[in-house]
């Protein structure tokens, strides 16, 4: 089999798989990483977002091999030891979950939008950007809410990930 080495939520990461695992099964199967969702097994859902090398990615369309040497940061990266990232609390305060399945791909979706177009997002925007998530529970207006308020706390330069990935 095949080796991958990457980094994962800063940790060198040195595994065998086998040559059609899919980044998304390394995470979850291998290195218990299960805050990585599969949702719909057709790259539609958006539930398995991480950031690779600093973009969002959907890693259900990845092989783990192609991350070969990359930086890999998952929803279990994303907060400081017990401080949840700006992102993850301003979903916690705007109620912008309910099952919680699609969370962490909408979270991971969420930061890669605001690093790529700042802090001050639209509606209309935020709507258009998540076009690619999809949540089976909400209207999404909590979601949008969340996101705005998530991506203004950013702002704050207290919890950037952007340059760590």
């Amino acid at each position: 089999m095949p080796a991958v080495s990457l980094t994962v939520n800063g940790k060198a990461v040195n595994e065998n798989v086998e040559p059609r695992t899919l980044l998304v099964q390394l995470l979850r199967e291998q290195l218990r990483l299960t805050g990585t969702h599969v949702g719909c097994d057709t790259s539609q859902c958006g539930c398995c977002v991480v950031h690779v090398d600093g973009k969002a990615i959907k890693s259900c369309t990845m092989l783990a091999l192609q991350a070969e040497g990359s930086t890999v940061l998952t929803i279990e990266g994303l907060a400081t030891g017990d401080k949840l990232h700006p992102m993850q609390e301003a979903f916690r305060e705007n109620h912008g979950l309910q099952c919680g399945f699609c969370t962490p791909g909408m979270i991971m979706t969420a930061v890669d939008m605001v690093n790529r177009l700042g802090h001050e997002l639209d509606e209309h925007t935020i709507r258009e950007e998540l076009e690619g998530n999809i949540c089976r529970c909400t209207g999404y207006h909590n979601i949008v809410k969340s996101i705005a308020a998530g991506a203004k706390a950013m702002s704050g330069g207290a919890h950037s990930h952007k340059a760590a990935e």
